[in-house]
């Protein structure tokens, strides 16, 4: 099962909210997810961005994909990247 980590629409028509959520992709974008990781809410100004980093941090180690949006809006909210694996240099990790 390939997992993303992405944003489900909620909210009302014009007013829209959005839950960063980590799910198959194979469900629906606003269907059933295994783990709501954040949320995000463009409406207000500045836009409030609230993720738990932590669990974003454990779906990437298991192999989950962010979307381009949730990877913006991750950087946003202050995401470094994963922390470089003991035992690896970064030449030998990119090559």
């Amino acid at each position: 099962m390939a997992t993303r980590i992405r944003l489900t629409r909620h909210g009302s028509k014009k007013h829209p909210f959005y839950r960063v959520v980590a799910a198959s992709t194979d469900a629906p974008r606003d269907g059933r997810f295994i783990e709501q990781l954040g949320h995000y809410d463009p409406i207000h100004n500045p836009a409030i961005i609230n993720l738990k980093l932590d669990k974003i941090e454990t779906w990437v180690r298991r192999g989950a994909v962010p979307t381009d949006t949730v990877a913006r809006l991750m950087k946003k909210a202050g995401w470094k990247g994963l922390p470089p694996v003991a035992g690896k240099s970064g030449a030998a990790a990119e090559g």
